[in-house]
């Protein structure tokens, strides 16, 4: 049986920390929302604020074999799984109670199938901007869990989120870093972040050469 290094002690540690942090931060955040906010839309194609919080708490609140009988049931496309469980899961919680489930299960040891802890704090990190984003809120992801998801970027994560990003070069604003060949779009790290889990940005929040795309 292998074992873990201290290094990789450590980083699994951070990670867990950044992760709670990420959803506490996020709980509240949800909590100050005003009612009518809930039903605002968010970056995420079709979702308001409701369906992508009902969607963060899934992995809390769903078993495994919950979660394989709901993708039986949407004949194996995730994605589509995915809408139909946020839908229904919205319309049965209250705003109050899908905070309270963030906040509760910030250690919660979920993790998507493929990624492990760092996908899971990827997965809150982008819906949270999906909602502060098209909300116009001025959250800032913090720097340290900012470079742990920016450093995992590769093409499977352009492929997943079906980011189209050929001949483009990502280059961030406020950190040294960048990704991908071709045209720079300038943007902050957390809004290229987005582009690269596929998201629309609101008009202005990048700069690109004439010949890109958003």
């Amino acid at each position: 049986m292998g074992h873990i290094t201290h290094g990789g002690a450590a980083r699994a540690d951070g990670l867990t920390v950044a992760i709670a942090a990420e959803r506490r931060e996020l709980a509240d955040l949800l909590d100050s929302l005003p009612a009518e906010k809930w039903d605002a839309p968010t970056l995420c194609g079709g979702w308001r604020v409701r369906e992508v919080a009902a969607h963060m708490t899934m992995g809390f609140r769903y078993s495994l074999p919950k979660m394989a009988l709901e993708l039986v049931k949407a004949r194996g496309r995730i994605h589509r799984m995915t809408d139909v469980c946020a839908r229904r899961d919205a319309a049965a919680h209250s705003p109050r109670e899908l905070a309270a489930l963030l906040r509760d299960n910030a250690r919660h040891p979920w993790t998507p199938p493929v990624g492990g802890a760092a996908a899971a704090l990827g997965h809150d990190v982008v819906h949270g901007l999906d909602i502060t984003v098209a909300l116009g809120l001025d959250r800032r992801v913090p720097e340290d869990r900012l470079r742990i998801l920016l450093a995992g970027i590769d093409t499977r994560t352009l492929r997943f989120f079906r980011a189209d990003l050929d001949g483009v070069e990502l280059r961030a604003t406020d950190l040294d870093w960048s990704f991908g060949t071709g045209a720079p779009v300038l943007g902050t790290a957390q809004d290229l972040l987005l582009l690269a889990y596929g998201r629309k940005l609101p008009p202005g929040r990048t700069q690109a050469h004439s010949s890109c795309r958003e």
